[in-house]
């Protein structure tokens, strides 16, 4: 499923496929572009002295896409871009396969630079996307510490996200967690 604003290209990849790197690579590069940044999140082989054997993703795509492009929007705000590509993958992402791919474009690099760190981080700390890591002894699912640091935060204050709800997109009453922030919503799914 993919979203397309501006110059932001915003892709969750379901299944098996892999993220194709050189397509957001082409999508961000411009001749106006003296620099691109990326990231690459990777499947390691260990975590706290357990073999990873994969990891599984999972997500409310329709929020996470509106989520994602609420970061890319705050991203646009702080610094001078010219095109944002994210790539988030769904399903089974075994040991060395890329599970989140981000391409920035800027003028000059210290924004692209910049840019890609926010955007990572903020898309940890605050997009729906659950991870499952699957070791040679047992699984769980996992928390990002982004997403536990700012939830914290987040009971210190209450805001309303930009995300749109839809009734029918509901899975949970009354609340979910959407760009990091509480939405509220009515009986016909409206934002409060």
């Amino acid at each position: 499923m993919a979203a397309e604003d501006n110059k932001d290209l915003i892709e969750i990849v379901e299944n098996l496929n892999s993220i194709d790197v050189a397509k957001y690579m082409n999508f961000v590069s411009a001749p106006q572009a003296g620099a691109i940044a990326t990231f690459s999140g990777t499947t390691r082989d260990t975590f706290d002295g357990k073999i990873v054997v994969e990891l599984i993703y999972e997500a409310y795509i329709p929020m996470a896409i509106r989520c994602i492009k609420s970061v890319c929007s705050s991203a646009r705000e702080s610094w001078n871009l010219h095109s944002i590509a994210v790539a988030h993958r769904l399903g089974t992402v075994p040991v060395g396969g890329t599970s989140v791919f981000i391409a920035v474009s800027s003028v000059h690099r210290a924004d692209a630079l910049e840019a890609c760190r926010y955007l990572i981080d903020e898309i940890k700390a605050t997009v729906p996307i659950w991870k499952k890591e699957v070791y040679s002894n047992g699984e769980v699912w996992k928390e990002n510490t982004e997403f536990l640091e700012r939830r914290s935060e987040l009971g210190k204050k209450d805001v309303v996200a930009d995300c749109s709800v839809k009734k029918s997109e509901i899975k949970e009453h009354s609340k979910k967690l959407c760009c990091g922030n509480k939405v509220r919503v009515d009986d016909e799914g409206r934002k409060e």
